[in-house]
């Protein structure tokens, strides 16, 4: 399975408190998203704020990229979204 992300800015919805971003899938955009938990518990979020969400998110995208890039290859490549428990795992995983 071929899994990159094309460098777009990400998308933030205050409504649903995730921070949307782009992947290719096979050739194939998709969607995918990491909560605002996620970027408080692991990337530094300060707060659910715009600026807060999307500077943790930039500062930290190699890594929510690398986790998204797992969960992808582990479902398929279905569209989804990174939560705070999938990141835990993920990161401690790739530690060890």
């Amino acid at each position: 399975m071929q899994i990159s992300f094309p460098n777009e800015a990400p998308e933030y919805s205050g409504r649903e408190l995730k921070v949307a971003f782009p992947a290719l899938v096979n050739g194939e955009l998709m969607w995918c998203s990491i909560t605002a938990e996620a970027l408080e518990d692991h990337f530094g979020a300060a707060s659910p704020r715009l600026e807060d969400m999307v500077g943790a998110f930039d500062a930290h995208r190699p890594r929510i990229e690398a986790a998204t890039r797992r969960l992808l290859a582990e479902t398929s490549g279905q569209c989804l979204t990174l939560r705070s428990g999938y990141v835990r795992f993920y990161e401690a995983n790739t530690r060890a």
